[in-house]
């Protein structure tokens, strides 16, 4: 893999918990064979391959991170979801990917920066323990034109799952996995149309409606990773006018 700008690597597992906090590492080094196509996006996808809505030329926008969380279930790969509390400012009541903006103390946005939030806003929002985490990659940073978030996506393989749970139900009021068959399953999938006109991939899984950012990266890493399967894309699911 190659080294991300300031962003140790292949940290010894033997090293001082102080001294992981304060390295942050980025490895695909034991990642099981069913993850590899997953780091291979990783490592060649382009932005324009990811969405048409890329960061501002000017540096505008609000730097934030979500952390895109592969793990093993009962069902085989599974994702990390949460769903949003419904009085939130910003996408309320919307599954997402764990994450936020990041803080002072997370560094440099162009460096470890996005690493470290991704994990801080990740046990902040569903207590699990970042040091089961093994962030194997980031995706080059995207747009959401709404709310003005520059987000940079950072993948990881959930190595030593930890129990997670509803940390703050005015952030958060679901914490939830999606067993990756579900999200490739055609009959799961539709097309979110917005009133306005927007229209972008959608999941039905888990008694949640995934749509928007969340769905646009899901759908790009399945189909680069080679797991998409065809589906219908005319059937549409209607978004409320405040969605």
């Amino acid at each position: 893999m190659t080294q991300t700008g300031g962003i140790d690597q292949d940290v010894p597992s033997g090293v001082r918990e102080e001294e992981r906090e304060e390295r942050v590492t980025v490895s695909d080094k034991g990642l099981p064979e069913w993850l590899r196509p997953v780091a291979h996006v990783v490592d060649t996808v382009r932005p324009r391959q990811l969405s048409s809505y890329l960061p501002p030329e000017s540096g505008a926008g609000r730097q934030s991170a979500v952390l895109v969380l592969f793990g093993e279930g009962p069902r085989g790969p599974e994702l990390l979801l949460i769903e949003r509390a419904a009085k939130l400012r910003s996408h309320a009541g919307q599954p997402s990917f764990p994450g936020g903006s990041l803080d002072p103390e997370d560094g440099d946005p162009l460096t470890t920066g996005p690493l470290r939030a991704a994990l801080r806003e990740a046990e902040e929002e569903t207590g699990l323990d970042p040091l089961g985490v093994q962030p194997f990659g980031v995706l080059p940073k995207l747009y959401i034109p709404v709310s003005g978030f520059v987000v940079t996506p950072v993948v990881a393989w959930w190595r030593d799952p930890t129990p997670v749970r509803v940390v703050d139900p005015g952030e958060t009021a679901r914490v939830f996995t999606v067993p990756v068959a579900d999200l490739t399953d055609p009959a799961n999938r539709a097309t979110a149309v917005h009133p306005l006109g927007h229209a972008g991939p959608a999941f039905l899984v888990e008694s949640a409606l995934v749509w928007g950012f969340t769905a646009g990266v899901i759908d790009r890493i399945l189909h680069y990773a080679g797991w998409e399967q065809p589906w219908d894309r005319t059937k549409q699911v209607t978004l409320d006018r405040h969605a």
